[in-house]
């Protein structure tokens, strides 16, 4: 069975106004004396702070490491005289504070407003391929699906202060950057290292961290790590999201496996379906994968387990899969739940203090 791991970037913010906080400088030296000192690490700004768990092979396991790395980091934030908050943008207004280190000064340097405006927090799904080939016949197939996962983590409303109109917002802000988005196909693994070093040979960018693809090969990892997901307010929809990575990894390198050819989907139509899946989320219509025309999203989500059916079965995902995505198209995701807080008659501050609420009580109602 594969194994999954997710990364996740949270906010830091005050617990009397919701605004970002510079602190995690301070948080990560409070848990420096810990076991938590690797797990957690920073982010290009100081209102942020990124852990990742473990491998691993079981969604019951995946859910108990976010539940408590967000709990862990939650006490360490209190201690330095902040909360933690798992959205995928600021709700609040706010001019973000660059960590120190040569890395992040060439990125500001470099990118200039587009790398300020990068407080944004993403969740990467990590899922284990026994080879580069593999992983690059999986890249090569999963790029129709992946803003199917983007409607479902979408979690990022709101922009300095106001109501985007998006639901993944963040995505917007992301695909800023030079080497974000869809790709074209690759063929081979040789291929795709070939792409890597033309882009870096430009000068664009520093390092093979900064090849932004929404799926990639790991350079520290044996894994395809895909990136298109916000943040995720309840940890059930980050392990729904890691759940149907890993089926989507295991379908298509079946698929690769058995001789099925590349879908053949120009990046113009793939730009049109991640646009749509930001604008949406889980509750407007969405590009079907198959053909790329809009259809509702409970039809989107079911093509999505239709086709990924035999991989969640084999890992006893399916019935939690099939559960969750209908608990979602009925309560709407993390986007709906900040807006029904606000709309609910809370200011936009009191909207972060109750999402830093739900992002440590494991997912409890808020509001």
């Amino acid at each position: 069975m594969r194994t999954v791991g997710v990364e996740e970037e949270l906010l830091l913010v005050s617990a009397r106004t919701g605004e970002p906080l510079a602190l995690s400088s301070a948080v990560l030296a409070a848990a420096a004396g810990d076991e938590a000192g690797d797990v957690f690490e920073k982010e290009l700004h100081q209102e942020q702070l990124e852990f990742a768990t473990r491998p691993v092979s079981d969604m019951g396991a995946l859910r108990e490491e976010i539940v408590r790395w967000r709990g862990e980091a939650g006490r360490y934030a209190e201690g330095v005289g902040a909360q933690i908050a798992a959205l995928a943008t600021s709700p609040l207004a706010v001019q973000p504070s660059r960590n120190l280190g040569r890395r992040y000064r060439w990125l500001a340097d470099q990118f200039a407003l587009t790398a300020e405006e990068q407080l944004t927090g993403g969740c990467h799904v990590h899922v284990s391929v026994e080879s580069d080939e593999e992983g690059v016949a999986v890249l090569d197939r999963i790029r129709t699906w992946l803003p199917l996962l983007t409607a479902i983590s979408a979690n990022s409303p709101y922009w300095q202060g106001k109501d985007t109109g998006y639901a993944s917002y963040r995505s917007r802000v992301w695909y800023r950057l030079p080497s974000a988005g869809p790709y074209e196909p690759f063929g081979t693994a040789a291929g795709y290292h070939a792409r890597v070093r033309d882009m870096l040979s430009t000068g664009v960018l520093r390092d093979q961290g900064m090849i932004y693809f929404d799926a990639r090969l790991s350079h520290n990892f044996p894994t395809v790590e895909i990136r298109v997901a916000d943040v995720c307010l309840e940890p059930d929809t980050t392990v729904l999201v890691a759940a149907l990575a890993r089926a989507l990894v295991e379908t298509e390198a079946r698929a690769w496996r058995s001789g099925e050819p590349v879908p053949r989907v120009p990046v113009e139509l793939l730009r049109l379906a991640a646009w749509q899946a930001a604008r949406s989320g889980p509750e407007g219509p969405l590009l079907d994968p198959r053909t790329l025309r809009p259809i509702p999203p409970e039809a989107a989500f079911d093509a999505f387990v239709a086709h990924t059916e035999d991989a969640l079965r084999e890992t006893g995902d399916l019935d939690r899969a099939r559960a969750a995505l209908k608990d979602l198209l009925v309560r709407g995701g993390g986007a709906r739940r900040q807006r029904d807080l606000f709309e609910g008659g809370m200011e936009l501050g009191e909207v972060v203090r109750a999402c830093a609420r739900i992002t440590t009580e494991d997912g409890a109602t808020e509001g």
